[in-house]
């Protein structure tokens, strides 16, 4: 068996890559580093460590990789030959992805569906890539494949850049897909769980885990912190992260039923994740592209917009938003962009053309009104 991943860097390695080994699969690592892509060519090895006291380490080996940038037809007779496509890449590099899948789609001869999964930090990223792929591919091409949504859940720390190709990881990791776009024949991957309603399990990931380390992060750097561990330690930043939880926990109980009791869990193991020293990262990195995270159906305003429609205002998931409007690193073009739009548009046009919420929104007056805080 054999996968085609896209992103060869640390979740491509340290998770899905991992995942896809451990069920059997021979693994093609695809991206656009030369330096990644030539190393992993030269080895036939790399280790996956386990952060904490287990201390498990997990040797990939049965690996190979391309550079699509530098070998596309390469790549292409990959998907034509593969049984399972995945990505971790950004979502916003999806649709650069999605026309080697159409070409690959269109060689393909296997008698079997491809499985693709997109597994991405967003909502539907599989439907995103899919809607790239339907650009450049007939029906009877998309007809070889199989589409499915997944939720993804595992930190990867900063690494030693003198480790090379070996990834340290949490132990904690939860690959969810939607078995109901294989019918009865999902791909075996015995690391992912397979549900029938995956809604549920990507919202609680999103609004729950990136809800919380966007919020440190954005609330930590306004409070002078430069890492996730010293943000913690700063009780107004860890009070506000608990409120913002609290809302959160609200509107997932509210939209999916999930059990109030169980979400609590959650949200402490979730902290507790967080607390976990061998997991510490920059702020700066946590809170990098600000557009994205601010944007309609993101890890922010989502949750806003969902409780202020059935009548609460959030309070709490408001002042992480100023404060992610504050978020000023030179370096992000994304911040930049923000701290432009800052300086040259109204509260009004921000909440419309960044967060995706008009005049005629319960949540616009509200939402303005924290932005005018940021204009001064």
């Amino acid at each position: 068996m054999t996968a085609v991943h896209f992103g060869a860097g640390n979740i491509g390695r340290g998770f899905i890559g991992l995942a896809l080994h451990k069920a059997g699969h021979r693994v093609i690592f695809v991206d656009v580093h030369e330096s990644l892509i030539s190393s992993l060519q030269e080895n036939d090895s790399y280790r996956v460590v386990e952060t904490g006291s287990s201390g498990v380490v997990h040797i990939v080996d049965n690996f190979t990789a391309v550079n699509s940038a530098n070998n596309p037809g390469e790549v292409i007779q990959a998907i034509a030959d593969a049984d399972i496509v995945t990505t971790a890449v950004g979502p916003r590099v999806l649709e650069f992805v999605a026309p080697l899948i159409a070409r690959g789609l269109a060689a393909r001869t296997a008698p079997h569906p491809l499985a693709v999964m997109a597994c991405e930090n967003a909502i539907g990223a599989t439907d995103v890539l899919k809607s790239f792929v339907s650009a450049s591919a007939s029906d009877v091409e998309l007809s070889r494949a199989r589409f499915a949504n997944t939720a993804v859940d595992r930190i990867i720390p900063i690494q030693d850049p003198t480790q090379g190709l070996d990834v340290t990881v949490e132990a904690f990791s939860e690959w969810v897909i939607d078995r109901t776009a294989f019918g009865c024949a999902e791909p075996t991957i015995p690391d992912a769980h397979f549900v029938d309603n995956l809604a549920p399990y990507i919202e609680r990931k999103l609004f729950t885990v990136n809800t919380a380390h966007a919020s440190i992060a954005y609330l930590g750097l306004l409070a002078g912190a430069e890492h996730i561990a010293e943000a913690l330690t700063i009780s107004s930043v860890t009070s506000l992260v608990d409120d913002v939880l609290r809302e959160t926990t609200r509107m997932l109980v509210s939209r999916h039923g999930i059990d109030e009791n169980d979400q609590r869990a959650y949200v402490a193991q979730t902290l507790n994740r967080f607390h976990n020293p061998d997991l510490d990262d920059e702020l700066v990195r946590v809170g990098r592209q600000p557009l994205r995270k601010l944007s309609r159906h993101e890890r922010l305003v989502e949750p806003a917009a969902a409780l202020s429609e059935v009548g609460f205002t959030p309070v709490a998931l408001l002042q992480v938003i100023e404060a992610a409007l504050r978020f000023d690193v030179t370096s992000d073009d994304e911040s930049v962009e923000l701290q432009r739009m800052r300086a040259t548009l109204s509260a009004g046009e921000i909440a419309s053309t960044v967060c995706g919420i008009n005049d005629d929104h319960p949540l616009f007056a509200p939402l303005v009104a924290s932005i005018a805080r940021t204009l001064g």
